[in-house]
């Protein structure tokens, strides 16, 4: 059997996996996450012992320490993985929720489910709790999932998988309602992306090269994020202490991350009176700061800015700065350098915290608080998959409810069409 053949037979049991879902109660699916929580605990010495095989492999290829520590299985990291499918089980259960109901002039009525959307793929690298987090949300939505990992963390996700798998079988769920791509191969990713009709959705995790690559090639459609180029503007009317709070969490608490800071935008009016003490701050935190014409004319410690630094999204201790006439100038420069992710507006003014709330077109936008809280844990989704800055199906951090789609639903008496 080839590796074309391969693919398509795994992808065809996860299809046959997601239509015995179907049939899945709520109460099956929560039982499955708990026992998939305790197996994974009771297999923390095994997962331990094949995660040591990918850090090894890792050390051996010269991979970052960064890259290396993201692939570890600790104790703490088991614990948070079986955590985390503990926490899924908790959560209602969005699949089969009527969203709304109409009566027709004819008597019939008329309404929306919320359904499973079918087989989701998940396509992501180096981090093997992933590939727990993507089964506890897909199953828990009612979809079967279609896991394919990067090769770095291979042993991982092999002995995660047959964890899950096995743990699912116990309450008489199908194997193909975990699928696991255990084939190393770029190519049979170009396959995975080849079968629509199979597989409904993809869902690429990584870097923005990855999510490029999977986004030219598939013919499935793709949920995704390129990267997050966040921006916070502080107006002319904001209290400037709150201003330099919400600045320094959202560059500074998880650099590394989509929504962190990567380029403040300040109102003129106020610039020569915040600048100074939120440069302080960032040096203070090891923050280079790249400032633009004026805002050098205020802190000549600054680097100097170029138009290109507005695209950068750093995931690190740089951050851009410009001062702007007015929200306007703001606004138009993020319509122009942003990615759609995630924006925030520090102002006591209503009026212009509303104006940005409506004209900002990004997936969450903000007003007095830290680009960091753009996740679904913090906005109360109990956990996310990803965010999209797509603007169809889904948009913003993608929890349980955004895992599903809606279906037209009709009651009827034997009416007919005239």
């Amino acid at each position: 059997m080839d590796f074309k053949e391969m693919v398509l037979n795994k992808a065809i049991e996860a299809r046959d996996g997601a239509r015995a879902l179907l049939r899945a109660s709520t109460e099956q699916k929560n039982r499955v996450l708990l026992n998939m929580a305790e197996a994974v605990i009771d297999n923390s010495v095994m997962l331990k012992k094949e995660n040591e095989k990918d850090t090894a492999y890792a050390k051996e290829k010269g991979l970052s320490a960064a890259l290396t520590d993201r692939l570890t299985l600790t104790d703490k990291r088991i614990m948070e993985m079986a955590d985390g499918l503990r926490y899924i089980a908790a959560l209602p259960d969005p699949s089969g929720e009527i969203v709304r109901m109409w009566k027709r002039p004819n008597g019939m009525t008329v309404g929306k489910m919320r359904v499973p959307i079918g087989v989701i793929g998940i396509i992501y690298e180096s981090r093997p709790n992933v590939t727990a987090d993507a089964t506890s949300l897909c199953l828990k939505a009612g979809n079967a999932v279609f896991l394919r990992g990067g090769s770095e963390a291979i042993n991982s996700n092999r002995a995660i998988v047959k964890i899950l798998r096995d743990a699912a079988s116990l309450e008489g769920l199908p194997p193909g309602a975990v699928t696991f791509l255990d084939i190393p191969d770029r190519e049979a990713v170009m396959e995975m992306l080849k079968l629509e009709g199979i597989i409904d959705l993809i869902i690429p995790r990584g870097g923005e090269g990855l999510i490029r690559a999977v986004t030219e090639n598939s013919r499935i459609p793709v949920l995704k994020h390129y990267k997050g180029v966040c921006h916070v503007f502080v107006d002319r009317d904001a209290d400037l202490k709150m201003a330099g709070d919400i600045c320094l969490n959202s560059k500074v608490q998880r650099p590394g991350t989509c929504n962190a800071l990567e380029t403040m935008l300040v109102d003129d009016k106020i610039a020569a009176q915040f600048l100074p003490g939120i440069y302080g701050r960032f040096k203070a935190a090891g923050v280079k700061v790249r400032g633009c014409t004026r805002t050098r004319e205020i802190v000549p410690e600054a680097e100097a800015l170029n138009e290109e630094d507005y695209y950068n999204e750093y995931l690190d201790l740089i951050i851009n700065v410009g001062v702007v006439r007015d929200m306007d100038e703001a606004m138009d420069h993020i319509a122009r350098f942003g990615s759609s992710h995630t924006e925030t507006i520090v102002t006591e003014n209503y009026s212009r915290a509303m104006r940005f709330l409506r004209e900002v077109d990004s997936s969450a936008v903000l007003v007095n608080a830290s680009t960091r809280l753009n996740d679904g844990g913090q906005f109360g989704l109990g956990a996310e998959i990803g965010i999209s800055t797509d603007k169809i199906h889904a948009r913003g951090p993608m929890g349980l409810e955004e895992l599903t789609c809606t279906k037209f639903i009709v009651l009827g008496s034997g009416q007919l069409r005239e």
